[in-house]
């Protein structure tokens, strides 16, 4: 049998930081985002033994592992062994063959690395028949990423790309709650007709950033807790805005999000970013912010429409480039793969 998922990657528009430990467990983080037409896609597929097979696309990296064979973590493909990990608890011992691969790459800003986990674990749930709520896999893809591996980085991602849609996540020290927001349908086209995301020509390493963060929480460094605060405070007034449909506020809005966050390391900016976005807002963007920790990836920008192809074609003149999407509000999406039917002859 074969198994095949799919999550959406997210865009963030506000409160990132806020999702972060130990932040939320003494304060209460609040994250406004939505998931977009980008998706990890994860296969899975019964063995005739009980060895498993993983293959990677976006790393090119194709591994094989003996049935009982302790997985280590090593920096090759540990995200996967950690969920196989948590798999190899079920009482189903059949070997597997695992099939990976994103629509961004990892240090996108996009959650690309917790949404596959994500989509791994929708894959085995669909498998093996398990009894997992959509609280329970983002808990689980968390608590693989986060506390298994110790990898760095906040709890929006996985929540995000299991639900789907437009969300405003509140997180608390002992729960997460998911408020699903039902914005009007002409407001939705409107904000993805005046959205662009654009790659600024690298991915990142946000574990240092990260790092920074976590040690000025901890030292209660004044900059960063206002900011912390502030971008809670924002992401409540862009979600107001985008319910009521006030976009033109909402655009602003974006831009004092992104204030906020460089606010929190000097890293998560960089002189090829604020070029970028120094030429967008000079040719008729209201606002935008870098996505994800920052220091590379996306940025994401509200533009007024009659200028949005001169923005577009400024920022790709400028070492940007352009890159088409649309909203997604399925969430995470599992099925069995059907056999086909063999093509009759004569």
């Amino acid at each position: 049998m074969i198994y095949r998922s799919k999550a959406p990657l997210r865009i963030s528009f506000a409160g990132g930081g806020t999702d972060v430990s130990p932040y939320f467990e003494q304060y209460g983080g609040v994250v406004l985002s939505a998931t977009i037409n980008k998706y990890a896609y994860a296969t899975v597929s019964e063995r005739r033994d009980s060895d498993t097979s993983i293959t990677s696309l976006d790393y090119g990296i194709t591994a094989k592992y003996r049935s009982g064979e302790r997985l280590v973590y090593n920096g090759e493909l540990d995200l996967i062994k950690a969920a196989l990990k948590h798999m190899r608890k079920s009482r189903n011992k059949t070997g597997l063959d695992l099939f990976l691969h994103s629509d961004a790459p990892p240090g996108s800003g996009l959650g690309s690395s917790s949404t596959m986990v994500v989509a791994l674990v929708g894959a085995f749930r669909a498998a093996r028949n398990l009894p997992l709520t959509n609280y329970d896999i983002a808990e689980l893809a968390y608590k693989i990423e986060r506390v298994d591996l110790g990898i760095k980085g906040g709890m929006q991602d996985q929540y995000a790309a299991t639900f789907g849609g437009f969300n405003l996540i509140e997180f608390h020290a002992n729960s997460v709650v998911v408020n699903p927001l039902r914005v009007a349908l002409d407001v939705l086209n409107e904000l993805e007709y005046s959205l662009l995301l654009c790659y600024t020509g690298k991915t990142r390493l946000s574990a240092n950033i990260l790092d920074r963060q976590i040690s000025s929480v901890v030292e209660k460094k004044t900059d960063v807790m206002e900011s912390l605060h502030r971008s809670k405070v924002i992401a409540i007034e862009l979600k107001n805005a985008l319910l009521q449909g006030r976009l033109s506020d909402f655009g602003a809005l974006l831009h004092d999000a992104w204030l906020e966050k460089k606010r929190l390391d000097a890293s998560i900016s960089s002189s090829e970013i604020d070029e970028l976005y120094s030429i967008a807002r000079k040719n008729g963007v209201l606002g935008g912010k870098i996505l994800g920790a920052g220091g590379g990836g996306y940025l994401l920008l509200f533009c007024d429409f009659r200028k949005k192809h001169v923005v577009s074609q400024k920022l790709e003149a400028a070492g940007g480039q352009i890159v088409p999407f649309g909203f997604d509000f399925q969430g995470l999406q599992a099925w069995e793969v059907r056999a086909r039917s063999p093509r009759r002859r004569g």
